[in-house]
């Protein structure tokens, strides 16, 4: 799409009112439309997930620039020269004022996305389609193998470092259950440092989460510290061992193959971990010990632990 070629410098227009207010969950939601901010995840965004941009707002050089510079910095112009290769993506140029009106944390770059596009329908992973096709020359999307998932997550910094931290250990998918924060909030997307475009992310309650997994024909494993009176976890260590990387050996039978392949890991709220009545309907409980004297772990150095060790076991067993 041709780049506009007047730089946009009124902040009080009612075009950029409506971008800042994005921030905003019940604004996102009437527009389906969502803010992506800062160079990193507006790159993943444009390289990854060009179908999700409407519009591309870039600050513009201030003073003398050098040949063919239109932009704040190089980092900048490059990420607008990608979008402008895409017919429907239009560029915009604004002042420094505008684009502090629209976002404080934008360092000279957002994006508009349409949250229609984003979100992945959970039908679509029983076909084995992860999303739209990879544009770009990196892959972009989750491939076969371990889904994170995680229940009532609220906090936006912890929302978004699980996501960045599912997408690092290559998990298929991302599920947030229940009750869960906005995946769209503006500090979410800043979190995942652009993961949020690497892998599908799905929303759905407990109920259509547990029968999902299951017609999937995936495990449940749980992550949770105490377990139930019933059913107390295995440790991860002896989980890794006992399996000998074929998988949980209390679980099905088809999931005695490798630990995290064909399987959801399962993650419970920050601060009241997974309910008793969900855990009595996972298929195994998996805790991860505390060797020094802190009373716990938190919820993303938890994820990060865990899926981490499946996904090696997996890896490791392939050689």
């Amino acid at each position: 799409m041709p780049l506009t070629e007047t730089v946009m410098d009124n902040p009080r227009s009612q075009r950029i009112r409506r971008l800042a207010e994005l921030k905003e969950r019940r604004v996102r939601q009437r527009h389906e439309r969502f803010l992506i901010e800062g160079p990193q995840s507006v790159r993943e965004a444009v390289a990854c997930r060009p179908d999700l941009i409407t519009d591309l707002y870039v600050q513009a050089g201030e003073g003398p620039q050098p040949s063919g510079t239109r932009f704040l910095n190089p980092i900048v112009s490059v990420i607008a020269e990608s979008a402008l290769a895409h017919d429907h993506i239009y560029v915009h140029p604004v002042t420094a004022r505008v684009m502090k009106a629209i976002s404080t944390d934008a360092q000279g770059i957002v994006a508009q996305g349409d949250t229609r596009a984003m979100m992945v329908d959970p039908s679509d992973l029983w076909t084995g389609h992860d999303g739209p096709a990879d544009s770009g020359d990196r892959q972009c999307r989750g491939g076969e193998g371990m889904i994170a998932a995680f229940w009532q997550v609220r906090d936006p910094g912890n929302a978004g470092t699980v996501i960045r931290t599912a997408d690092a250990a290559g998990c298929r998918a991302l599920v947030l259950v229940d009750d869960c924060v906005d995946p769209l909030n503006p500090k979410v997307l800043r979190s995942t440092a652009g993961s949020a475009f690497h892998i599908p992310i799905l929303a759905m309650g407990t109920e259509a989460f547990l029968d999902w997994a299951h017609r999937l024909g995936y495990g449940i494993m749980a992550a949770d510290v105490h377990g139930t009176p019933e059913r107390r976890p295995t440790s991860l260590p002896d989980y890794l061992d006992r399996s000998g990387a074929r998988g949980d050996p209390t679980g099905p039978d088809d999931q005695t193959e490798h630990p995290g392949r064909d399987m959801v890991a399962l993650f419970g709220n920050e601060a009241r971990g997974l309910p008793a009545d969900l855990l009595e309907q996972v298929d195994s409980i998996v805790s991860i010990p505390i060797y020094g004297r802190a009373e716990s772990l938190n919820l993303a150095t938890s994820a990060a632990v865990l899926l981490y060790g499946l996904a090696m076991s997996s890896r490791i067993e392939r050689i």
